[in-house]
């Protein structure tokens, strides 16, 4: 039993990294892509079925659209991922008690070359 518990526990965390994988796969293409393509890019190994319940959790979340024009069964993002990665971003922020101290630490984590990037956009707007 405590084995089937860690199995089940690891299934949740490998849900996660393949609709990263999936969303990975669909971010790296112009057009849509049906879940065989999608499986394709992944890792040909993974079960279709798999591929498809991913897509549909990701449709269920707002992730990726379904192409109701052409080819039937096809999905694109929703959103690029700069796009995702900043609202993941507001989200913690506004979770937080104290958003201007988990800025702080957050800049303090920065690359030269990320700290020199949001220095260069914050100068920007100040224009």
């Amino acid at each position: 039993m405590a084995g089937r518990g860690s199995r089940d526990r690891a299934e949740r965390r490998g849900a996660g990294e393949l609709e990263h994988a999936a969303l990975a796969v669909l971010w790296a293409t112009d057009r849509p892509l049906t879940p065989a393509e999608v499986q394709a890019g992944i890792d040909g190994a993974l079960a279709y079925n798999t591929v498809h319940t991913i897509l549909k959790r990701l449709y269920d979340k707002g992730l990726v659209l379904r192409d109701a024009d052409g080819r039937r069964g096809a999905y694109r993002p929703a959103k690029d991922a700069a796009q995702l990665t900043a609202e993941a971003m507001h989200e913690a922020l506004d979770r937080g008690p104290d958003p201007i101290g988990a800025l702080r630490r957050f800049v303090t984590g920065l690359s030269a070359e990320q700290e020199r990037a949001l220095r260069e956009l914050l100068s920007a707007d100040g224009t």
